[in-house]
C-alpha cells in the first residue's frame, strides 16, 4: 500500500491537489474536502489518510494564520477561549478515531464530505461590510466555548470543511465580515489540526514522506490564497471547489457503499 501511494505519478497527483487545496482553504476553507479524498482514492486505510492530512493540513493552516495575523485581521487577546477549547476538542475527536472500525470511516467519510459539501453551497454568504462584534457582549465567551469543542472534534475526528464551518459561525455569531471571520478561522483551525497531528502522530497514523510533500505544497497555495483572499475575497472559487468535491465524494461513496 505505501510503496503504491508513493510512485512518482500518484505522488505529483497529491501535490498539485495539496497546492489547490491551500489556496481554496486560505479563502473559504474545506481545503480538507479535496485531500482527504484524494488521499483515500490512493488507496491510504482511513486512519492513515486522516493522520497524513493533518500533517499537510497544518502547514497551509499555520501560513494563513501568520499571514492573516500580519494584516491585523486576527487578535489572538479576544480569542484565548476558543483556542483552549478547540484544544481540547481536537484531542477527543481524534482519540475517538483511533477506536472506530475502519471500515466504519470508509463508509462514513463519504458520506460527512458530501454533507459538509452541500451545507458550504447553500450556507448563506456574510456580507462583505459586516463589522466586528463587541467583545463585551453577554455570552461571548460561551460561544466561543461552544464553538471550540464543537468544530475541535469535529476536526480531531473527521476534518474536512472545519475551516469553512469556522468561518460561517464567525459571521453568523459575531457579525464578523468575510475577512476577519477567515482570520479567526485560520488560527483556530491551526490549533486543532496542530493538537491532532500530535495525537496521530503518538497512535503512528502519519505517512511522513507524502504528508511533507503534501504539506509544502498546501503552504504554498495557503500563502497565495491568504494573500487572494484578503485581496478579492472568497466568493468567486465556491462553484467550482463544490463541484468537485461532490464528484470526488460520490465516487468515494460509490465504492465504498455500493
Amino acid at each position: 500500500m505505501l510503496e503504491f501511494i508513493l510512485e512518482p505519478n500518484i505522488l505529483l497527483t497529491l501535490c498539485a491537489v495539496a497546492f489547490i487545496a491551500g489556496f481554496i482553504d486560505a479563502i473559504a476553507g474545506g481545503g480538507g474536502l479535496l485531500t482527504i479524498p484524494a488521499l483515500l482514492t490512493a488507496g491510504l486505510p482511513p486512519h492513515l489518510a486522516l493522520g497524513t492530512n493533518k500533517l499537510a493540513a497544518t502547514f497551509g493552516s499555520l501560513t494563513a494564520s501568520i499571514t492573516f495575523y500580519k494584516k491585523k485581521l486576527f487578535k489572538p487577546r479576544m480569542w484565548i477561549t476558543a483556542l483552549a477549547t478547540t484544544f481540547v476538542g481536537a484531542v477527543l475527536g481524534t482519540a475517538a478515531v483511533n477506536y472506530l472500525d475502519p471500515a466504519l470511516l470508509d463508509k462514513g467519510l463519504p458520506i460527512i464530505i458530501l454533507a459538509t459539501a452541500v451545507y458550504t453551497l447553500f450556507s448563506r454568504k456574510p456580507s462583505e461590510q459586516s463589522q466586528a462584534m463587541d467583545s463585551n457582549e453577554a455570552g461571548f465567551n460561551t460561544r466561543q466555548t461552544f464553538q471550540g469543542l464543537t468544530l475541535g472534534f469535529y476536526d480531531g475526528f473527521a476534518g474536512p470543511g472545519t475551516g469553512a464551518f469556522w468561518t460561517v459561525s464567525n459571521m453568523a455569531l459575531y457579525r464578523l465580515n468575510i475577512l476577519l471571520a477567515s482570520g479567526m478561522a485560520k488560527a483556530m483551525n491551526f490549533v486543532s489540526n496542530a493538537t491532532s497531528l500530535a495525537t496521530f502522530i503518538y497512535l503512528g497514523h502519519v505517512n511522513w514522506l507524502l504528508g511533507v510533500s503534501m504539506g509544502v505544497c498546501i503552504m504554498a497555495g495557503a500563502l497565495i490564497g491568504a494573500h487572494s483572499a484578503i485581496r478579492f475575497g472568497g466568493a468567486f472559487i465556491r462553484p467550482v471547489f463544490i463541484t468537485v468535491v461532490i464528484i470526488i465524494a460520490a465516487d468515494l461513496a460509490w465504492k465504498a457503499w455500493f
